[in-house]
């Protein structure tokens, strides 16, 4: 990660999480990738160029700005070297899958697809899935919730599948919190130990560590009792698949799972 790509990462969705965040690597954030650029609303093409190319003047190599105007510089020039890039992508796309049109998780990995497939050299995609705080209705919305996720998951690999690239992605599934054992009534509140999903080709499959207990001995504060560190799971995926050294990332060496097909 030195910044070379500016979509070496991007996020696909409002905002950027903090998961991305890493001083001088840019990493774009794509709301909807049909319509992804600088000034998108300026229908005049005329008028659109000129705006742009003052974009780039404004914010070009400069050696006189500060160090916050350099670094503020460089931000804009990442947004503007990555939308140019990113406008080829939909362009070269086309599937016979079809992904649910009101669902914006399913939107988000057609466009996640849109880009692997185009090979501009993005390594970590991200989205997000919302909905899961469920203090109250958790029966009926967990339904519907793994309903759009798992369909719109199979999609997309599906839609590798039909490219030919069915070997080159790895998905994973995590929550940032995990939920109380104790029900409030009709849903559950914020609490410790979750579960992450590893899916791909190239992944073995299985269940990896132990499966919690609910007796109150072995819970925690109420919570279950976590025996995987996540850390691990990032370090397997930081060195396995993407051939990186986990341990210069993460600062430490953590225990491995044996997840990947040799």
């Amino acid at each position: 990660p030195g910044g070379e790509n500016v979509i070496t990462g991007i996020n696909f969705g409002r905002g950027l999480p903090r998961a991305l965040h890493c001083k001088g690597v840019p990493v774009a954030s794509v709301g909807n990738l049909e319509t992804y650029g600088l000034m998108p609303d300026i229908a005049d093409r005329a008028t659109r160029d000129l705006a742009v190319d003052v974009f780039a003047r404004m914010y070009g190599p400069d050696d006189s700005r500060d160090s916050v105007l350099q670094a503020i510089s460089e931000t804009g020039m990442g947004a503007y070297l990555g939308a140019d890039i990113l406008r080829a992508a939909p362009e070269a796309y086309s599937s016979t899958i079809e992904f649910e049109a009101d669902v914006p998780i399913a939107q988000n990995l057609r466009d996640i697809s849109q880009v692997l497939l185009a090979d501009l050299g993005t390594r970590v995609f991200y989205t997000q899935h919302a909905g899961y705080d469920t203090h109250a209705g958790e029966l009926e919305n967990h339904a519907q919730l793994w309903h759009e996720l798992s369909t719109a998951v199979n999609d997309f690999m599906g839609d590798l599948e039909e490219h030919g690239r069915g070997d080159d992605a790895v998905v994973m599934i995590f929550s940032e919190f995990g939920r109380r054992i104790q029900d409030n009534g009709s849903g559950t509140d914020h609490g410790s130990g979750g579960v992450s999903f590893v899916i791909g080709n190239a992944v073995k499959g299985g269940f990896y560590g132990e499966y919690p207990s609910l007796e109150l001995s072995e819970q925690v504060q109420g919570d279950m009792k976590f025996n995987n560190d996540f850390r691990g799971l990032y370090a397997t995926l930081l060195d396995q698949w993407m051939g990186l050294d986990s341990s210069t990332i993460l600062n430490d060496n953590y225990e491995q799972f044996d997840l990947f097909r040799r």
